[in-house]
């Protein structure tokens, strides 16, 4: 089955693949944006899970996230922004989601929807990287 004329020419429009990095990315730019705003909040997020110096994980989180969205919604260097973003979102995934250590069912059931939430972002992000790659050696 073909694609209809109409969704064809949206899928190749340049404002619908920008749209669509803008809200792949939101969860993390606006983490960056509100890490800024409560800077004690982050540095208490990141002594939470024991991350230490906590003052450096938190410049290099914000600095991750909001740099890596911009990168990727704005098409430049997308693999290095999507990669650092995966990257990024597998050691997070894997630090504060851990769900095989919940011993009650229905909460390691919720914690492990959450892990593969996460790993799907990883798997967003790679294609965002394939295709920020396609759009740039087509024109």
């Amino acid at each position: 089955m073909s694609t209809p004329t109409p969704i064809a020419a949206l899928l190749k429009a340049p404002a619908v693949s920008i749209l669509a990095r803008v809200l792949l990315t939101l969860p993390y730019w606006w983490s960056g944006l509100s890490k800024l705003a409560n800077l004690s909040g982050a540095l208490g997020e990141a002594a939470h899970f024991g991350l230490k110096p906590a003052w450096l994980v938190v410049a290099a989180t914000v600095l991750v996230q909001l740099g890596g969205s911009i990168l990727l919604i704005v098409g430049r260097v997308g693999w290095l922004a999507a990669g650092a973003l995966g990257v990024f979102t597998a050691l997070a995934t894997l630090i504060a989601h851990p769900f095989w250590t919940v011993a009650d069912p229905m909460e390691r059931f919720h914690a492990l929807n959450t892990f593969l939430e996460h790993i799907g972002l990883i798997g967003g992000f790679m294609l965002a990287a394939i295709l920020v790659e396609r759009d740039r050696t087509s024109r």
